[in-house]
């Protein structure tokens, strides 16, 4: 057990789409799409709210654990264990949006925990911590967490974005990104990876030094939030077409 939460592991370190990364991308795939076919098929109310609890809670209380741990082994760090990197925020944030049932939290959520979560679980930032340590699995948890609280609010509360979010979130996370900036530089932080390249590997690699790969950085937001709005578009643009139909 102590090697499993063990700060100093001595297993193999993380290694960006090895055997145990896409066994953890398909764990988090498969658990959103159980999750909404059992809710359909269970179709109860009083489930849906067990659920939505049940996230809402998980949530904050893996955070809480990663924290706990951090303390534990004298690593916590105002400069580096705080939620405030975008999915950090986003686990917060939706954790308050299903209990409140917030759209105007889901407006900009939704395209945090798409878009923002998935390139994280493309590119994790976990340092040496491999499978099957506890810092392995708090990643994959975390995030999974947040992309299923995202495909909940959506198929349950039956939220949706509009193309106006695509730019209310866009704007929305700029804001965010200019104070996490200034408290970056006041503290000596990095999150957001706005003061520097993350230390594993990345898509920033290929993007110039800092701060010229904050740019291209922001155009390829803006094309990811673009993206993952489209299965919006089609279900609208197959509605209209069906409508079109009908009257004819």
């Amino acid at each position: 057990m102590q090697k499993f939460f063990d700060y100093n592991f001595k297993g193999e370190p993380f290694q960006i789409f090895s055997t145990y990364h896409l066994y953890g991308l398909l764990a988090v795939l498969f658990f959103a799409i159980f999750l909404i076919m059992a809710l359909k098929k269970l179709n109860s109310a009083k489930t849906n709210e067990f659920v939505r609890y049940f996230l809402a809670a998980a949530l904050l209380l893996q955070e809480v654990s990663l924290n706990l741990w951090r303390i534990w082994y004298g690593k916590w760090e105002v400069s580096t264990s705080l939620p405030l990197h975008l999915c950090g925020l986003g686990i917060i944030l939706s954790s308050i949006m299903l209990v409140k049932k917030d759209y105007k939290l889901y407006e900009f959520l939704y395209f945090w925990g798409t878009a923002g979560a998935t390139q994280a679980l493309l590119q994790p930032d976990i340092s040496n911590f491999g499978f099957p340590h506890y810092r392995f699995f708090q990643f994959f948890v975390s995030h999974g967490l947040l992309f299923a609280s995202i495909i909940f609010a959506t198929f349950v509360f039956n939220f949706r974005p509009k193309f106006k979010s695509i730019y209310k979130a866009f704007v929305i996370t700029n804001i965010f990104a200019f104070f996490i900036g200034l408290f970056n530089f006041a503290v000596g932080s990095n999150y957001m990876f706005i003061a520097h390249k993350p230390d594993t590997p990345s898509i920033l690699d290929f993007m110039g030094p800092w701060p010229l790969y904050i740019l291209p950085l922001e155009f390829i937001a803006l094309f990811l939030f673009t993206l993952v709005y489209i299965p919006f578009l089609v279900h609208d643009l197959v509605i209209k077409s069906a409508s079109i139909e009908t009257e004819n």
